[in-house]
This record gives C-alpha cells, structure tokens and sequence, in this order.
C-alpha cells in the first residue's frame, strides 16, 4: 500500500445472533485480510443492550480503525459482502437482530451524504456502543460536524454498557 493514498476510517462492528463475539473476531480478521486494508487498532469488545426492540438478546460491539486504498462505496460494498458471508439477512426491519452489523463510522475528515451512505451517522452522538470503544481507541478524535469525541462521550450515558474481557 502507498502511504500517500491512503484514508483513515473508523468501523463500527455489532452483532446479537450467532456467538456475536465471535462473529466480531471473524469480521474483524477478515477485514484486515482485504487488500488495500491495514488494520490501525481495535477496541475490546463491549457489552450491550438492544437499541430496538427489546425482544432480541443482547449486542456485542467494537470499533476498529483501519487505513485503506478504497474509495468510500467500495469500502462499503465490501464490508456488506462480509457481512452476507457472516449470515447476514437484510430483512428492512429497523434496529433488528443481526448476526453482524459493519457501518462506516468515519472516512478521512469527510462529510458523506449519499443515497446508499451518510458518515458520520446523524445518531452517533448518542449511541454509548459506539462512542465508548471508539474513545478506547481515538480518544482525541474531532468528528467532522459532530466535535470532540471526548466531548460527546461526556455527554452520553453508558446506559448498560460493559467492557468484555
């Protein structure tokens, strides 16, 4: 990889279904394994609870920064094909079960707004399984259109959240 054409991104991992944690770990080895992708820190795995319906098991997170070649879409479009390769079924139903959820978290200092993709995600602000392993990881990161991380992490409840070991 050349150095000087590459981006600095942020990835969100989750999953509740199918050893979630695991899942993780698998996802996590198979996107250092993409070419045109370096893998830049990994945070522990956290414990969390269903954003959505409560009638699903509980979440497991982690955040993961990576240095890649690949445009944005691509990097999409390659995080939803492991995505499928790890189970996943996209059912439209918001905020359900999944056995693995990749998002796009941050790319380089950009501001995305397509149809398919907006980084950074408009709720991040107040999702503890995503800010908490995030700040474990950047703890002196500035969002663009969002601010400090250690600002908003200061104003975000863990609300359930637990380190794994």
């Amino acid at each position: 990889m050349n150095d000087h054409t590459l981006t600095t991104a942020y990835l969100g991992l989750g999953g509740n279904l199918a050893a979630p944690a695991e899942q993780i770990k698998s996802a996590r080895a198979a996107i250092a394994a993409i070419p045109g992708i370096k893998e830049l820190a990994f945070s522990s795995l956290y414990h969390s609870l269903p954003m959505g319906p409560k009638d699903q098991p509980d979440y497991v997170n982690a955040v993961m920064a990576i240095a890649t070649e690949l445009g944005v879409l691509d990097l999409l479009h390659t995080l939803q094909a492991i995505e499928s390769a790890h189970g996943r079924k996209r059912t439209g139903e918001r905020w359900g079960a999944r056995t693995l959820d990749l998002d796009i978290l941050m790319y380089g200092d950009q501001r995305i707004d397509l149809p398919e993709l907006t980084v950074p995600h408009p709720g991040i602000g107040g999702r503890a399984f995503v800010l908490y392993p995030w700040y474990e990881i950047a703890p002196e990161l500035i969002i663009p259109g969002k601010g400090c991380l250690s600002e908003l992490i200061a104003h975000c409840p863990k609300n359930g959240l637990t380190q794994l070991d």
